[in-house]
């Protein structure tokens, strides 16, 4: 699979097999923060078995840009694998940059609201599990057991934007 690689404008200057970009090479992120009529946020583990980041907690849906994809279209498609939901519109949120041990990104944050009640059907190859939690529950998560979380969650922004 090739992928976008971009500059520190996020402009696309090449594309690369995933496999073969190098630690210097910022590609584009997609994520969905996912929220019930009451602030609940969905959350997903990523399965154990893989590369980035396995078992840990992170938004309800992420994924990487493709070659023939937007942030936009990403974001639509990694709803439907990850969770199984197609009919929800999409708000954009904020992009942020970001490094980490997994290298270069820019992460392009959406989000979406929808019930409790409807029905997720989690990707068996990408997701242990999906759960809701309450603003205060994902909080105390965070602050005991930061070592369950993917980076990003630990961020100023991201806090700011969805745990204030």
């Amino acid at each position: 699979m090739k992928i976008p690689v971009v500059n520190e404008q996020d402009e696309i200057i090449g594309y690369k097999d995933r496999l073969d970009r190098s630690p210097e090479d910022i590609i584009r992120i997609t994520s969905i923060w996912i929220t019930d009529e009451n602030g609940d946020i969905l959350m997903q583990q990523r399965k154990f078995n893989k590369k980035n980041n396995p078992g840990k907690w992170s938004a309800a849906v992420a994924g990487t840009v493709e070659e023939s994809e937007t942030y936009e279209s990403n974001a639509y498609k990694e709803m439907e694998e990850e969770i199984g939901v197609s009919d929800v519109p999409l708000t954009i949120s904020k992009k942020l940059y970001g490094e980490t041990a997994g290298g270069k990104r820019f992460l392009q944050i959406y989000t979406a609201k929808f019930s409790k009640d409807k029905k997720l059907t989690a990707q068996e190859n990408e997701v242990e599990q999906l759960k809701w939690f309450t603003k205060e529950e994902l909080l105390r998560e965070l602050k005991e057991n930061p070592n369950d979380f993917v980076g990003s969650m630990h961020s100023k922004e991201v806090k700011e934007l969805f745990l204030s």
